[in-house]
């Protein structure tokens, strides 16, 4: 199966740099220049990943990742020129799966491609579902549902769930947790997985203050309750 990746960025010099890079990995690649063609072409054409750059003409780059976030689970790689933390929380708050600054290597960029395709669309589960509580996680459909309700989880909330949910009980640090969504463990994101946790929890928990599935552990990270009970 040959990936589609948009890349949506306003320097046409970087759009064909990162192109012909994922062209010759064997991915197929869309282009956009500005955020309201991107969207429109997101709708159109339903890639399998966006490297979405902040600063775009016309509509922002976090304004695109809100607007994706309520309308797909597409994946979705920020791409900025300033290495400013509060820039890459806002991105990861929004839904957004990894963030890379510019300048960067197109190995690096590569490498953070094919990890989050293949934490999206990659192996099937080892088992289709797991029971907790009132939460069932579909692995096979990458769903997850609290009693009746589908919970709107981007790709690496539902991938932090799946890694926690499969070893009940166990304690991830921060890093393993990382290495499970992202492929590959970076140093300088290990704090991101906080924010992820926080999304997640919002979303899941009943009471996100008194958390009954995910729990944490401190001084080392998180780990799921294996009966919804805190």
């Amino acid at each position: 199966m040959q990936h589609k990746i948009l890349i949506v960025d306003d320097d046409p010099k970087i759009v064909d740099l990162v192109q012909a890079y994922l062209e010759k990995e064997g991915y197929q690649t869309l282009s956009a220049f500005d955020g309201e063609t991107a969207l429109k072409m997101v709708r159109e054409n339903r890639p399998d990943l966006v490297i979405l750059d902040v600063m775009l003409p016309r509509m922002g780059g976090f304004d695109v990742c809100r607007i994706l976030r309520s309308e797909s689970r597409v994946p979705v790689i920020m791409l900025t020129a300033r290495d400013d933390e509060p820039d890459k929380v806002i991105g990861l708050e929004l839904g957004a799966d990894d963030y890379i600054t510019k300048p960067f290597s197109t190995r690096e960029l590569v490498a953070r491609v094919k990890a989050v395709i293949r934490r999206t669309g990659g192996e099937p589960a080892q088992e289709d579902k797991l029971q907790v509580g009132d939460l069932t996680i579909d692995f096979e459909r990458f769903e997850a549902r609290l009693g009746s309700q589908v919970l709107d989880l981007t790709p690496t909330e539902f991938r932090l769930l799946q890694a926690m949910a499969r070893s009940p009980g166990r304690v991830f640090t921060r890093m393993q947790l990382l290495d499970a969504v992202q492929g590959f463990s970076f140093e300088g994101y290990e704090r991101s997985i906080d924010t992820h946790i926080k999304n997640l929890r919002r979303k899941l928990e009943p009471d996100p203050k008194n958390p009954t599935y995910i729990l944490t552990v401190f001084g080392v990270g998180y780990k799921f309750t294996g009966d919804g009970r805190a």
